[in-house]
């Protein structure tokens, strides 16, 4: 008895250094460096004369070209644990950024991208989601959720950070702060978390029955693994292609100041707040299949409104809608995972679906920009994007509830 609750309270501590972990790495490397980064667009066009898909295309650059390794980075999280792959990630993330401050020239640019989306790959998303599903199984929506918050937190408070650096010390110098902070917030906690719960292996479930053995080669040929696959590229696709170009939107085309575009882009990530807290909390309690088409119906839903952005009061429906189908789009997708396949492989299942979306996300928003560049509107790009978001919503319909034990 007396080892069993020694157990626990190690446990409870764990999870709570895990969630803690989660919540500052993924506030670091995708709400500072992925969304605070676009803050930047309009001045890289502005300086270099670069156009807004030269702007757009460094994510789409390094994301295809790390993308591919993105199996591997599963591989080895589900052989070496997640833990040293994020710090070498929060390095590398946290570099890149400081590295963006200081370059002069386009190959820099492209450089620092990279190494930018090498350190999303390494310690963003994919890490975190198997450190997570390892150490919660019944709270698992709850806790993806929680860490997820850093996303929403970090996003919402990049753009209103990024504008008082950029006032105070210029662009430059603001982007190397910002990298520097990154670093400082999430590097301390990584290195003290621990791979595994006490006891358990890789699952965190002391009374839950041993998950059925599957193989990965099993699961690549199930219809289930494809239909996840898809539709989460095409949701997460629509998701980053409107977000990286809503700066460049807001600021060039509807003429908005510093100020406004930063206000509503940190409305959109303080309601994907909401949207990552309630998502999660849902996933605890009905089928994840629904929360993930509901997610999806949401993101659909949004993009339209951009097309009536002129109309007093829109963008605020826009940014709230879009926000809470922001919040809850990245984080369902582990969810699903775990309940279609378990949490053993988890690793590879998601390195492949994670590489499947970094392409998605690196390609949408280089080629919205691109059509926007030769036919002078974003009307034709936002219409690609609600035919993509259709079809996301279209594949979860089909995609089964969870797979039967083999």
């Amino acid at each position: 008895m007396k080892e069993y609750s020694e157990n626990q309270s190690t446990l409870k501590s764990g999870q709570a250094r895990v969630a803690a972990t989660g919540f500052l790495s993924l506030f670091s490397l995708i709400g500072i460096m992925f969304y605070g980064l676009t803050f930047f667009y309009d001045f890289w066009v502005q300086e270099f004369g670069w156009t807004r898909a030269t702007v757009t295309s460094g994510n789409a650059f390094a994301k295809i070209l790390v993308g591919l390794f993105g199996f591997v980075v599963g591989y080895l999280i589900d052989r070496f644990g997640p833990r040293k792959m994020m710090l070498a990630g929060i390095l590398m993330a946290g570099g890149a950024v400081i590295g963006l401050g200081l370059m002069t020239s386009l190959w820099q640019f492209y450089v620092f991208y990279i190494f930018s989306a090498l350190g999303y790959m390494c310690g963003g998303p994919l890490p975190n989601q198997v450190l997570t599903s390892r150490w919660f199984d019944k709270a698992r929506g709850k806790a993806m959720g929680f860490a997820y918050l850093g996303i929403g937190i970090g996003g919402m408070l990049a753009p209103q950070i990024a504008k008082a650096l950029n006032v105070e010390f210029g662009y430059r110098h603001a982007l190397v702060i910002l990298g520097v902070t990154m670093i400082v917030l999430s590097f301390p906690m990584a290195w003290f978390v621990k791979d595994n719960p006490p006891h358990t292996g890789d699952s965190a479930s002391t009374d839950k029955p041993e998950e059925p053995k599957r193989d990965i080669k099993a699961i690549l040929k199930t219809r289930a693994f494809y239909l996840l696959l898809i539709g989460s590229m095409c949701s997460i696709g629509a998701v980053s292609a409107t977000s990286q170009n809503l700066k460049l939107f807001f600021s060039l085309d509807l003429k908005y100041s510093q100020t406004q575009a930063a206000n509503v882009l940190s409305l959109i990530l303080a309601a994907s707040i909401f949207g990552r807290l309630f998502m999660g909390w849902l996933a605890d309690k009905i089928e994840k299949k629904y929360v993930m088409l509901l997610i999806y119906c949401l993101v659909a839903s949004a993009i339209p409104l951009l097309y009536f952005a002129t109309t007093p009061g829109v963008i605020y429906v826009f940014a709230i809608v879009f926000g809470i189908g922001l919040g809850g789009d990245y984080m369902i997708i582990p969810l699903m995972a775990a309940e279609l396949f378990g949490v053993k492989v988890m690793g590879r299942v998601m390195g492949i679906v994670l590489t499947g979306d970094g392409l998605a996300e690196a390609i949408m928003p280089w080629m919205v920009g691109w059509i926007r560049d030769i036919s002078g509107s974003y009307a034709n790009g936002f219409s690609v994007l609600i035919v993509l978001a259709i079809v996301g919503i279209i594949t979860v319909i089909l995609t089964p509830k969870r797979m039967p034990a083999n």
